[in-house]
């Protein structure tokens, strides 16, 4: 029987044997419990392996992050900082140093509203079990509130705490900062539209293809129901409210934002919104309005260049800086807030 050479079938089998073009599509998860939240990554593939490995090093960020600053962790660097920095310096990593010079920035930025050292009552406070502290309780431990009390050292990169009793809690801030180096991760390995989600702590690099990422602002009161829509390109939001962890007790509600000069809940907005270049900025922005109030909080934010708000009264009304106004913001678009 004479062989017949057929080289079509051999270059068939290559042709089989040889990867298609890689298929771009949109990859997402959601994982549930790092840092007390869920955490959410969206972003746009040209290869799904390398898409999967971007979240997967996300996510490892995040739980780094909730290592090293979680207060319900003993092992983490802030509870070792929380137990030794009123009695003796403590060295401190680079990352927890800035993070720390960061946050005393904003407590200037924002006259005292914004302050780490609100923990040195807000750890009496426990929203699971509706447990809170007393008036005297508050009394006798409110002197150590104040973020003049942590002392930096950048020659020796040492924190200490100018007073005994004085705790810090990285919990208003630390989650912008985790969202920011997601960001940074996601933009290290090429991707160029995604989203980065922590709780109530957003950012988004790109777009949708083509179309703003859409973001929607939930009602205080029916978690349903969107309250205002706007687009977000290139840009990080966070939305605060003292609907997010709480509880009522006698008809009074007890929520986690804690105002530093009473040691009390703060009760002067239900939401606040704040749209800017980082996550970090806008998680360490988030809390003045609650504690200040509509007007003095609205003066701070308009006279920052890169900064907007948008607030919701205890009675109800819609307030917004001067660079938003509810006219641009698009009524029909699809309600579409950052996450699951």
């Amino acid at each position: 029987m004479r062989f017949v050479s057929r080289p079509w079938l051999l270059l068939l089998a290559v042709l089989v044997a040889v990867p298609g073009p890689a298929h771009a599509e949109w990859l997402s998860r959601t994982v549930d419990g790092i840092m007390g939240t869920r955490i959410f990554v969206e972003l746009w593939a040209d290869d799904h392996t390398q898409g999967e490995q971007g979240i997967d090093a996300v996510m490892a960020e995040m739980r780094h992050i909730d290592d090293t600053m979680s207060t319900f962790k003993p092992t983490s660097e802030v509870s070792k900082v929380n137990r030794l920095a009123a009695s003796q310096p403590v060295v401190i990593s680079p990352e927890l140093f800035q993070l720390l010079t960061t946050a005393l920035e904003y407590s200037r930025i924002t006259e005292g509203a914004f302050d780490i050292t609100y923990a040195s009552v807000g750890y009496m406070y426990d929203f699971h079990t509706h447990q809170r502290p007393d008036a005297a309780q508050i009394k006798a431990a409110l002197p150590a509130i104040g973020y003049r009390h942590v002392l930096l050292d950048p020659k020796t990169s040492t924190v200490r705490f100018a007073l005994p009793g004085v705790r810090i809690d990285l919990g208003g801030i630390a989650k912008g900062y985790s969202v920011d180096r997601g960001i940074e991760i996601l933009q290290a390995r090429g991707f160029k539209n995604a989203l980065v989600n922590a709780g109530g702590d957003s950012r988004v690099i790109g777009d949708r293809r083509g179309r703003p990422w859409m973001v929607g602002i939930q009602h205080p009161d029916h978690p349903d129901q969107v309250i205002t829509r706007f687009p977000l390109v290139n840009q990080a939001f966070s939305t605060s409210g003292d609907y997010e962890r709480y509880f009522i007790d006698h008809g009074v509600r007890y929520h986690h934002i804690i105002n530093p000069h009473t040691g009390d809940s703060a009760r002067k907005v239900r939401s606040a919104t704040i749209i800017a270049p980082t996550a970090t900025r806008t998680d360490g922005l988030s809390k003045t309005a609650f504690i200040l109030g509509p007007a003095e909080a609205l003066r701070i934010y308009n006279s920052l260049k890169d900064v907007d708000a948008i607030l919701v009264t205890p009675d109800g009304r819609i307030l917004y800086t001067k660079g938003l106004e509810p006219g641009n913001l698009p009524p029909d678009a699809p309600a579409a807030a950052a996450g699951p």
